[in-house]
């Protein structure tokens, strides 16, 4: 049994990418399903971000570097076009920051109900595709019943502190693995990738595990 730890973040560019590259090793691997264990593990980019920020996201790119508007666009781009070569079609036009605690929290609970993996997928797509607020309730009800949670379940998690440990403990984890910044993959507790490296990479880590 191969079991791969991820640490990331919804809004984290390089993670979807990242995700990507991990796909893409397996179904090269030639593993079975029953072969593989991945276990996505929460990390916030930035845990003081304001649910309803009033800038978008190249403003407060920009702002956080100390750069141009038009640099942070630029920026874009290029991600863009590096997203392009994995099937991803990001709208940084329509994406809208926010901070990612209670995503977090609603794919520990989909985690319970066997569907973190399409949790992972979906709140991926929701902000870097569709341009939905995955800060907004509302709108991790809805994705929630999408992915076949109890919408009720939902509702109740996000208005308590329900799961705030679990993704907690993820955090403090990633700080005793040694997890600078994301994606970051623990393959077996013994061999680590660090970034959205090339899926060639990926491979060799688990050929070596194997």
């Amino acid at each position: 049994m191969i079991e791969i730890e991820v640490w990331s973040d919804i809004v984290c560019p390089f993670c979807y990418i990242g995700k990507r590259h991990l796909e893409a090793a397996l179904k090269k691997s030639g593993l079975a399903e029953d072969q593989v264990r991945v276990r996505w593990k929460s990390f916030e980019l930035d845990p003081q971000a304001a649910r309803d920020p009033v800038s978008g996201l190249s403003e407060l790119l920009a702002k956080k570097y100390g750069k141009s508007v038009e640099w942070a666009k630029q920026l874009h781009d290029q991600m863009r076009e590096q997203a392009k070569t994995v099937g991803l079609d990001y709208r940084f036009d329509l994406a809208r920051p926010t901070n990612t605690f209670d995503a977090h929290r609603l794919i520990h609970l989909a985690d319970r109900h066997g569907l973190q993996e399409k949790a992972e997928e979906r709140l991926f797509q929701a902000y870097y595709t569709r341009g939905e607020h995955v800060g907004d309730p509302e709108t991790l009800t809805r994705i929630g019943a999408e992915l076949g949670l109890d919408p009720k379940e939902v509702k109740q998690m996000l208005e308590s502190d329900a799961l705030a440990d679990e993704v907690r403990r993820d955090e403090q984890e990633a700080q005793e693995v040694g997890v600078a910044g994301v994606p970051f993959f623990v393959i077996n507790r013994k061999y680590a990738i660090s970034g959205a490296q090339p899926v060639e990479v990926f491979e060799e880590v688990l050929r070596n595990a194997l």
